[in-house]
């Protein structure tokens, strides 16, 4: 404000000079003095801003967004706040675990002004102060774990340091929002203890897994032939059953046949002329065999008295006539 009150004393006085006359020199004067109470009374605060302003050094009241009036000479615009979401690196650091192994740790954390007052007066730096906070929160969190555990609860380490810094931040007007760790590096020596832990742990599982599917594939093997053999004596046991059924079977209808075809010589002998007939065909049965006899082998065994037919007929019929004597008696 002193600035602009020179500059209205000085074109006060380059209008004197120039005029030489003092009433032109007094409005120039006023008229500047005017536009510099103005160009300092008015203030116009942006959207998700907030200005502070004291009054004699002491604090008088928070601007809000939009046009806000001050009493220039009084008043000033001390300290200036966004009151947006704000990412804040925090850089990388040296942190020791449980099992004594170093770590490199860094992270993003996001923070936002809710109290400008209290940004303003409550620490000479809130920006250092959480940075420093998230640090030692940080080492303490990765002191307390060991180094495999740390990869693991990087969710649980996050959550640990967003609650210290935001009961930190009450006192300083912000509000951690959330942290994240950017990354997690541990010593080259531990990085090839690590990566050769982790091949020997895929090479047992391949081991693993390929033991698994020789062993599977055994029993199926051995499964397989099992169902094939069952499978096989069914069949041959159907194929008995069916081969004896069919044996019965068939001994069933030649036995019924033979039956029938004795039936029916003895009903043909019980018929007239029956006996005659019967004597015909043992005859001409006889003279066919005596007649086969030389073809089928050179040494032949013949009764004594080959040429009596009559008298093998007579044999024969004897038995026919007392086959036919014993079906009489049955059926009486």
């Amino acid at each position: 404000m002193f600035v602009k009150l020179i500059v209205a004393v000085v074109l006060g006085g380059v209008t004197f000079a120039m005029t030489h006359q003092p009433g032109y020199a007094v409005w120039v004067f006023v008229i500047a003095v005017a536009v510099a109470f103005v160009l300092e009374g008015v203030r116009v605060v942006p959207q998700q801003s907030a200005f502070v302003v004291e009054r004699f050094g002491r604090y008088h009241a928070t601007l809000e967004p939009g046009l806000n009036f001050i009493v220039p000479l009084f008043d000033r615009v001390a300290y200036r706040h966004s009151l947006k979401e704000v990412p804040l690196d925090v850089p990388e650091q040296v942190c020791i675990t449980k099992d004594n192994t170093q770590l490199g740790v860094d992270g993003i954390l996001y923070y936002q002004v809710t109290d400008p007052r209290l940004a303003s007066y409550g620490s000479s730096n809130y920006v250092a102060a959480i940075s420093q906070l998230a640090q030692t929160t940080l080492r303490s969190e990765i002191g307390k774990m060991e180094l495999d555990k740390t990869f693991e609860s990087r969710d649980e380490i996050n959550r640990q340091i967003v609650a210290s810094l935001d009961e930190a931040g009450r006192n300083w007007g912000i509000k951690v929002l959330r942290y994240e760790i950017k990354s997690l590096t541990p010593p080259e020596a531990i990085l090839r203890s690590m990566q050769q832990q982790i091949t020997a742990e895929r090479e047992k599982r391949a081991l693993i897994a390929k033991s698994e599917g020789e062993r599977q594939q055994e029993i199926n093997v051995a499964d397989g032939e099992k169902q094939a053999s069952v499978l096989r004596s069914e069949g041959e046991k159907q194929a008995a059953i069916n081969k004896a059924q069919g044996d019965a079977t068939a001994i069933r209808v030649i036995a019924e046949a033979n039956a029938a075809a004795v039936r029916a010589v003895a009903e043909a002998i019980g018929d007239k002329g029956g006996m005659d007939a019967a004597n015909l065909k043992v005859a001409q049965q006889y003279v066919e065999a005596f007649a086969q006899l030389a073809k089928t082998s050179n040494t032949l065994i013949i009764p004594a008295n080959a040429a009596d037919i009559g008298g093998f007929i007579a044999t024969a019929m004897t038995v026919l006539d007392k086959t036919r004597q014993g079906q009489a008696a049955a059926k009486a």
